[in-house]
């Protein structure tokens, strides 16, 4: 598959933490920059600093319980975010591997093994 985000980042978002894991393509195997962070405002904070560093542009996280809100209202208006379905990033066949990683790498390649519906997130 085509890599269409050369530079992007799944979380994996919990109550107390947020796992990132940035993927920078380059030629070859992409480079992984796994990092976890608090969940305050303060490390939320930080998170979005950290992306911006990396030069991150594009976001994808799953929108179980309400955990993802705060740190959708902190992202948001600095990248692109892809609110993803739990249900249908559980599907996606391949290895088991860190729940952030998996979500870069598919929004690495798109999303282009999910249904549709898992690519529109609403903030509500």
């Amino acid at each position: 598959m085509e890599v269409m985000y050369p530079r992007c980042c799944g979380l994996d978002v919990h109550k107390s933490s947020i796992t990132a894991c940035v993927l920078i393509a380059k030629a070859g195997k992409p480079l992984k920059h796994i990092r976890r962070f608090g969940s305050t405002t303060r490390e939320l904070r930080e998170l979005l600093a950290s992306l911006r560093e990396f030069g991150v542009e594009h976001v994808a996280m799953e929108s179980t319980g309400v955990y993802w809100k705060p740190v959708w209202n902190v992202l948001e208006g600095h990248f692109q975010i892809v609110l993803a379905n739990a249900q249908h990033i559980k599907a996606v066949p391949g290895r088991i591997r860190p729940a952030c990683r998996k979500k870069s790498e598919l929004l690495n390649l798109a999303l282009q093994a999910l249904p549709f519906e898992a690519r529109t997130g609403t903030h509500s």
